[in-house]
């Protein structure tokens, strides 16, 4: 099978449409027409099939995309190795990270690799795990750091550090002068993130198990980092980690709510393709932010 075919096969199968594949390809309609029926006559079956005004994957067409992409990992996994061979520590690394190991991690991670491998060019993007994984798939980014999730084959995790969630609220804020139970927080009002993101999830179910209402959200923020600050500003209660509770900025504006039934252990992990080739300033980078989850 031709590499491009394959190259161009899983834009047409992330599209699913021909006509917008053309244009991200630069291809004319039939050129992607031809590279379609050359697969499917190599595959002895189709790839695709009708789909309202697009088209999807068939069962074999699932199978070669998987295919697919690990032959242009391998592809791309071979040239990065044999450069790094001249280069040493050098190169690209592009990092997926969640919000609070971007704040708390990061920072120290980032200057130790400077220092160490001051030719490491490093892109980060920071979103929740459900945004980032995908682009771990993809191979958009050679490294995830997130909250612990299911095992799942192919891929490796390695434990960096764990973190608290837990209810906060400004630290003039009129809950402090009670001893505060779980129906106790029934009685004000939220910033939270919106339904989906894990920690939201998780506080939803633990007011749904208790059969009492669950939070009534004023403000709902995708951003995690902003969420400190509406609570110092405002009456709002929120669920945060509790390093954001320990920081120098917030230490004196916000305080913990302490109920034992909102607080949330989990832990944040270094996801990478098992198979996949980890450069060594890869692999530098995961040591740091290894060490700097110990020394936090």
């Amino acid at each position: 099978m031709d590499l491009r075919d394959l190259r161009y096969f899983e834009t047409i199968a992330e599209l699913e449409h021909i006509g917008q594949a053309t244009e991200r390809l630069h291809r004319t309609q039939p050129a992607l027409t031809s590279c379609i029926r050359r697969l499917e006559a190599e595959c002895g079956a189709p790839l695709f099939e009708k789909s309202g005004r697009g088209i999807r994957l068939t069962a074999a067409g699932q199978v070669l995309l998987k295919w697919a992409q690990r032959l242009r990992f391998d592809a791309e996994d071979a040239k990065r190795e044999i450069a790094d061979m001249a280069l040493g520590l050098s190169g690209h690394i592009r990092l997926g990270i969640v919000p609070t190991a971007a704040q708390f991690l990061l920072p120290q991670a980032a200057r130790q690799l400077m220092a160490q491998a001051p030719e490491v060019t490093l892109r980060t993007v920071v979103g929740l795990v459900d945004t980032l994984r995908p682009q771990l798939q993809s191979g958009a980014i050679d490294l995830l750091v997130g909250t612990e999730g299911p095992d799942e084959p192919g891929y490796i995790s390695q434990v960096l550090t764990s973190d608290t969630i837990v209810v906060a609220a400004s630290a003039e804020h009129e809950i402090h002068r009670i001893q505060p139970g779980l129906r106790d927080l029934t009685a004000y009002r939220w910033v939270l993130q919106p339904p989906g993101a894990p920690t939201r999830d998780w506080l939803d179910h633990t007011f749904d198990r208790k059969r009492l209402p669950r939070p009534r959200v004023q403000v709902e923020s995708t951003m995690l980092l902003m969420l400190p600050a509406l609570i110092a500003e405002t009456k709002l209660l929120s669920f945060i980690s509790r390093h954001h509770l320990e920081s120098t900025h917030a230490a004196s504006r916000l305080r913990e709510v302490p109920i034992k039934e909102t607080t949330m252990t989990r832990r944040l992990v270094v996801t990478y393709r098992e198979k996949s080739y980890v450069a060594p300033a890869a692999r530098l980078l995961i040591d740091l932010l290894s060490s700097a989850a110990v020394s936090d």
